[in-house]
C-alpha cells in the first residue's frame, strides 16, 4: 500500500468576489520509505499541499489518503488522532515551547497522546541521544542554537513513531554547515528509520539528498524528476535541480 495517495486535489481561497486557486486537481503518490522533496517559485502551493496532506487545513474538492485512510471520512477527532499519530511536522521555525526543556518539549506529543510521563520521557531521551543531544536534554529554546533547536524539533516529530514526516522548509531558518547537517538527519529518516517524508524547500542543494523532486507551478505539478539510484554526487544533483527549476 502506498503511504500517501492524492487525488484531484484542489484548493481554493476566497477572499471578497476574488478567488486564488492554490492547488489544482494535483495527483501524487508516494511511497512506503520514499523521500519526496517538492520545489517551485514562491506562491506555487507548496507549504498549502504541505497542509492539505497534514489535515492542517481541508481541501476544496479531492482526496488525500495516508495509509488508505481517506482524511476525508474522519470527524474532526479522529482527524486529529490520525494526524497525532500518523503525521510528524517539521517547520522552519521549529515551534518549540520556551518555557519546556528539550525533553519535555520532545515528550509533549505523547503525554498530549496519554501516555504517562515517564513513559513518554524516556523515549524523548532515547530520540534526542539518537539525534546527538545528549548533553542537551534540559536545555530550554534559548538556550539552544538553531541546529540543536531543530533537532529537538525533529525528535519531537519522531516520539510518536509516526509513517509519515512532513518537512516546511526544514533548514530555511539555518545556515549552511547547521542546514546539511539537518538535511542529513531528514535523509536518515528515510532510509535508515524507515520513514516516508515529504519536504517543501526553495533550495536545490538540500532537495539533492531526496529520492525524488516534484516541481510546482501556479498549484500545478509540471515535471518530477527521480534522484534514487542517481549515482552523481549531491552537488552535480542540485546543479540538474536548479536548471529544472530554472526551466519551470
Amino acid at each position: 500500500m502506498s503511504m500517501v495517495v492524492v487525488k484531484n486535489l484542489t484548493k481554493v481561497y476566497e477572499s471578497g468576489s476574488t478567488q486564488v486557486q492554490a492547488v489544482r486537481s494535483i495527483n501524487l503518490t508516494i511511497e512506503q520509505g520514499e523521500f519526496v522533496a517538492v520545489m517551485g517559485p514562491s506562491g506555487c502551493g507548496k507549504s498549502t499541499l504541505l497542509h492539505l496532506l497534514g489535515g492542517l487545513d481541508q481541501p476544496t474538492s479531492g482526496n488525500i489518503y495516508i495509509e488508505g485512510i481517506d482524511l476525508s471520512t474522519l470527524s474532526d477527532h479522529k482527524l486529529t488522532e490520525l494526524r497525532r499519530r500518523k503525521i510528524g511536522f517539521i517547520f522552519q521555525y521549529f515551534n518549540l515551547i520556551p518555557v519546556l526543556d528539550a525533553v519535555d518539549n520532545t515528550a509533549l506529543p505523547l503525554i498530549l497522546d496519554g501516555a504517562a510521563p515517564s513513559v513518554a520521557k524516556k523515549k524523548a531521551v532515547d530520540w534526542l541521544e539518537k539525534l546527538g543531544l545528549k548533553e542537551r536534554f534540559h536545555n530550554r529554546p534559548d538556550q539552544l542554537s538553531g541546529g540543536e533547536q531543530q533537532r529537538v524539533a525533529i525528535a519531537r516529530a519522531l516520539a510518536m513513531e509516526p509513517a509519515l514526516i512532513l518537512a516546511d522548509e526544514p533548514t530555511g531558518n539555518l545556515d549552511s554547515k547547521t542546514g546539511d547537517e539537518v538535511i542529513a538527519l531528514i535523509r536518515k529518516i528515510s532510509v535508515d528509520w524507515g520513514r516516508t517524508v515529504l519536504m517543501v524547500t526553495h533550495d536545490s542543494r538540500m532537495a539533492a539528498y531526496a529520492d525524488r523532486i516534484v516541481f510546482l507551478k501556479d498549484g500545478s505539478i509540471v515535471d518530477e524528476t527521480k534522484l534514487s539510484g542517481n549515482e552523481r554526487n549531491e552537488a552535480e544533483k542540485s546543479e540538474l535541480i536548479r536548471e529544472r527549476v530554472d526551466r519551470i
